[in-house]
């Protein structure tokens, strides 16, 4: 048993505690079995990695109760409660209210571990992210924005870090899906310009006959329909940070406009021979080498020059593996928040699954890959586990099937007296009933309880 408890068992049945206790430390749980709500509580604080296992009727305290008085402690510390079934419309009731999950008495020792376990993973993600939340508030802002703790991560959070105080302008290279914009407005929120405003313009979802007038602006009578004047986007950013996203579909002709204002720092509005001057710093991202683009004459090489005063690269999700789970969990939690959601588990083999996909779309990808988990529509099963070896039995299941063979065989030899055959096993009636549950042994007609 680990020194430090993962599970806070509560139940007033000395037996049935002591079963749960058994069955969930044999898996490798650290167990705190206590037998009321009060004890249960004096376990709990928010920043310890457990999860409370609780009966629901109890003396004082019930498990309903001892939910409030969790929530109270800490919202996200999962609660399972075990119910009979009268009990089962109200667990589910809880279970709306904020309760994690409920099991239906006899508790199958299976569902018992299974369930324990996904609780357990999920609040250690829990604690995970908000250690690195924390971070970002006490340490590093860029750590709330740019989320992981990946050498990948790290490396480009320091990069940031440092950018942010200059005045340089940027040129943000990554994949679809890695951040692009993220790292552009934080590099503007927690920078010199953060007063200023942060003006995004999508050059590949502008159509090139108005490009122009949405950058530079226009005088009336400019061109047809031009009626007033307009303030084009990068005059609009003016004392802030122009981001310029898909810089790589610019057509030529705004690019060589955009390559004086680079170099001037004034603009000259369409119909207009007047030069204004503008103070920004730019920050264009692409997802293309615009040096090779340059060289197939698909883009100005002395803008990619005038660009490239810092290039930060954006690392896909397949160089920073480690922080897939993290992030998925992020969105999941921001997801359920948005849809007044319970927060549904994350078991470890599929956190594993999560971690050894490449994620062509990145960050984007995985975003959406939590919404359809929230809405249970991904058709992964999560909790589905990894098979053996065809016609091989694990240690496990061998052992179980030993076990099944012994009690079935005592369970004759007794008559399917259930106290008689537990007494033959040394066990307690509570725990044998466990077992019958879980081998789906059933007992002779008027045969002792």
């Amino acid at each position: 048993m680990s020194a430090e408890p993962k599970i806070v068992l509560v139940d007033d049945d000395p037996e049935v505690r002591d079963a749960y206790r058994q069955t969930l430390e044999l898996d490798g749980f650290g167990v705190a079995a206590v037998s009321s709500a009060k004890a249960g509580l004096d376990r709990l604080s928010p920043d310890l990695p457990v999860v409370v296992v609780s009966d629901v009727r109890m003396p004082d305290l019930d498990g309903f109760g001892l939910l409030e008085a969790v929530r109270a402690v800490d919202p996200e510390i999962p609660v399972i409660l075990v119910t009979g079934h009268g009990d089962v419309p109200m667990a589910i009731k809880a279970v709306r209210a904020g309760a994690w999950d409920f099991i239906e008495k006899p508790a199958d020792p299976i569902r018992l571990v299974e369930t324990a376990r996904r609780a357990v993973a999920h609040r250690s993600l829990i604690l995970e992210n908000r250690a690195l939340k924390a971070g970002s508030v006490d340490q590093d802002p860029f750590s709330g924005r740019l989320i992981g703790r990946s050498a990948a991560i790290e490396r480009l959070r320091r990069t940031l870090r440092t950018l942010a105080e200059a005045e340089a302008d940027v040129l943000l290279h990554g994949e679809t899906g890695t951040g692009k914009e993220v790292a552009a407005r934080a590099l503007h929120d927690f920078g010199l310009r953060r007063k200023g405003r942060f003006v995004a313009v999508n050059c590949g979802a502008m159509p090139e006959t108005i490009i122009e007038s949405e950058l530079f602006g226009h005088e009336p009578g400019a061109f047809t329909g031009a009626r007033e004047r307009r303030i084009g986007k990068i005059e609009h950013a003016s004392g802030g940070t122009l981001f310029l996203d898909e810089i790589e579909s610019m057509p030529m002709a705004a690019q060589i406009r955009l390559l004086r204002v680079l170099q001037e720092r004034t603009i000259v509005r369409l119909g207009s021979n007047k030069e204004v001057p503008v103070d920004i710093r730019v920050i264009a991202a692409t997802k293309a080498d615009l040096t090779e683009r340059a060289a197939k004459g698909a883009f100005r090489e002395d803008l990619v020059y005038r660009l490239n005063v810092v290039t930060i690269r954006l690392p896909p999700l397949r160089e920073r593996r480690d922080d897939v789970p993290v992030l998925f969990n992020h969105f999941l939690n921001l997801a359920a928040a948005r849809q007044a959601r319970a927060v549904p588990a994350l078991d470890p083999s599929f956190q594993e699954k999560l971690r050894q996909q490449d994620w062509p779309g990145n960050v984007r990808e995985l975003r959406n890959a939590a919404e359809r988990y929230l809405l249970g529509l991904d058709d992964d099963d999560p909790q589905q586990t990894e098979q053996s070896p065809k016609g091989v039995l694990t240690l496990e299941q061998r052992m179980e099937a030993a076990e099944r063979c012994v009690i079935e065989e005592t369970l004759a030899l007794m008559g399917g007296r259930v106290g008689a055959t537990a007494e033959a096993l040394g066990i307690t009636r509570k725990t044998l009933y466990l077992k019958m549950k879980k081998y789906d042994l059933g007992r002779a007609d008027g045969a002792d309880g």
